[in-house]
């Protein structure tokens, strides 16, 4: 009976002591730099978003907050990598639409977007434009789809990678216009619009950040915005909708996840962060330039928002007859 005293009592003060020290973790958060994953090349809307965010938050937490591309397999590679980080708030996701999307394309993952993650708040919402090299005789969605279907298959359209939501609007393109295209993968926005950029590849449902710079630049022609409303910073271009396409509607989000077990406290502070970043008049002001809208939310909302993505996309893809390869 002495010795199970003991046992117990040895017990009890680890897990006092344990318990102290995750409190001591959190009270001290955070006193070395935090590290944002991005699953995506530098220039794309996910490292945009990420950069922005996190230079305002590294002020308000009094720590340098990095970004690390952690490119390939349209950002599933740089979210396993965060899921296996340790939960004590110095690794956190820019997660995005794709990453809610994955689980309806893809047969197996090396996470679960819902349950290896711990989320922390939204950064910003936004759509996608449909926009062709200018050399495409198409100044308009019907000229589009018209030329498209005087030849089909001829067309390319570029995406982000092979299951990211720029790939699903390019599908849903064709469902809903009856055209046929070739799907061209890339790495990320940053190449794939390269490529648009210099004639290898016809089209691009493009994330507005990296892709509106073009635009303006007469560099890329817009035809169309992806959304269920116009972009503010592209307020001449129709939606698809608008522009004869029925039922069309692809948007995205970008936001910040911590691994799974993260400590609540934690978890807090890092959306608290999120919330003044998001708030202040000058990322504001970027982001529309950006073609996106700075936001937030709570970790409980934002919880919510990832299952309902999650159930959205599965039924869009299973609507549009996509497979999961």
């Amino acid at each position: 009976m002495k010795t199970l005293k003991l046992v117990l009592g040895a017990c009890i003060g680890i897990s006092g002591m344990l318990a102290s020290s995750m409190a001591v973790s959190a009270d001290n958060y955070p006193s070395k730099p935090i590290k944002i994953i991005v699953g995506y090349p530098a220039g794309g809307a996910n490292d945009l978003v990420a950069r922005a965010i996190g230079q305002e938050m590294s002020k308000d937490l009094g720590q340098q907050v990095v970004v690390e591309n952690v490119s390939g397999a349209a950002g599933t590679i740089g979210a396993a990598s965060a899921a296996r980080a340790a939960a004590d708030g110095y690794t956190l996701f820019m997660a995005a639409g794709a990453h809610t999307l994955a689980p309806s394309v893809r047969k197996s993952l090396p996470y679960d977007i819902v349950t290896d993650f711990a989320p922390i708040s939204v950064a910003a919402i936004g759509s996608y434009v449909l926009v062709v090299n200018p050399e495409i005789k198409a100044s308009s969605v019907k000229e589009l789809i018209d030329l498209a279907k005087s030849s089909p298959e001829a067309m390319t359209f570029a995406s982000s990678g092979t299951g990211a939501p720029p790939h699903l609007a390019g599908v849903l393109f064709q469902e809903r216009t009856g055209t046929k295209l070739h799907h061209v993968p890339f790495r990320g926005d940053a190449d794939a619009n390269t490529n648009v950029l210099a004639g290898h590849v016809d089209m691009i449902f493009g994330s507005m950040g990296p892709t509106v710079p073009h635009i303006r630049a007469g560099k890329l022609r817009a035809l169309a915005v992806a959304g269920d409303t116009r972009s503010a910073a592209l307020p001449d271009v129709p939606t698809l909708q608008e522009a004869g396409v029925p039922d069309y509607n692809v948007s995205t989000w970008w936001g910040l996840l911590a691994p799974a077990g993260t400590p609540p406290a934690i978890v807090e502070e890092l959306a608290q962060s999120v919330e003044k970043a998001a708030a202040q008049p000058h990322i504001k002001e970027q982001f529309i330039n950006m073609g996106v809208e700075a936001s937030s939310n709570t970790p409980a909302e934002f919880a919510v928002f990832i299952k309902d993505e999650v159930a959205k996309f599965k039924k869009i893809t299973e609507a549009a007859g996509i497979e999961p390869q």
